[in-house]
């Protein structure tokens, strides 16, 4: 039987991968601690006419950005499938030489296309946000797919080393297909595996 809640709140255990175009699956929920969403907005304009009535003028849609705040020790990931560090995500130039050499993340002209996927369940078994869901699962999963790394910052502003990072993405791709999925589970109906990002 599904878990019974209304809100996703303390109840809900959250997972948060990011995969570059034709890599594999990194997760960070171990390291994020919040996600924001902001812009995506369908607007438009009115016009007004000579008989006093209002023609719409409909704007194209707004690109979407995704805030994540988390904390780390390291400058990325150099392997595996649980999330180290961030700065490589916007830079793709982490090296780590044999011996004691350092990871290391150098300013590079690179743009690669990411996919980031947000989950949110009831179900405290489930370990990543690519499985599929269960038949005792409640959840919801939005993925967002061809976008970029926009920025990597950190602070020190309370004596701890906080970063934030900014994934923005087209709500199209260049044919007019979405480049966003929102998908819930009700315990009856599953979220399905999420097949590599290719």
């Amino acid at each position: 039987m599904a878990s019974n809640f209304d809100t996703l709140s303390d109840n809900a255990k959250r997972f948060i991968a990011i995969a570059k175009k034709d890599g594999s699956d990194v997760e960070f929920h171990t390291i994020i601690t919040s996600v924001d969403q902001s812009g995506g907005a369908k607007g438009f304009e009115s016009i007004a006419t000579q008989s006093g009535g209002r023609l719409k003028n409909f704007r194209p849609q707004e690109d979407i950005e995704l805030t994540l705040e988390g904390y780390a020790v390291e400058v990325g990931t150099k392997t595996g499938t649980t999330g180290n560090g961030f700065e490589d995500l916007l830079d793709d130039s982490l090296s780590a030489s044999a011996g004691t050499d350092p990871l290391s993340v150098t300013g590079t002209h690179d743009r690669p296309e990411y996919r980031l996927i947000l989950v949110k369940t009831a179900d405290w078994t489930r370990t990543t946000a690519i499985a599929a869901s269960n038949s005792a699962e409640k959840a919801v999963r939005w993925t967002y797919k061809n976008g970029h790394i926009t920025n990597v910052v950190h602070s020190d502003t309370d004596n701890v080393v906080k970063f934030t990072i900014t994934y923005k993405v087209a709500p199209y791709a260049k044919d007019g297909t979405s480049n966003i999925t929102k998908e819930s589970a009700d315990g009856t109906r599953l979220l399905k595996a999420v097949a590599a990002y290719t």
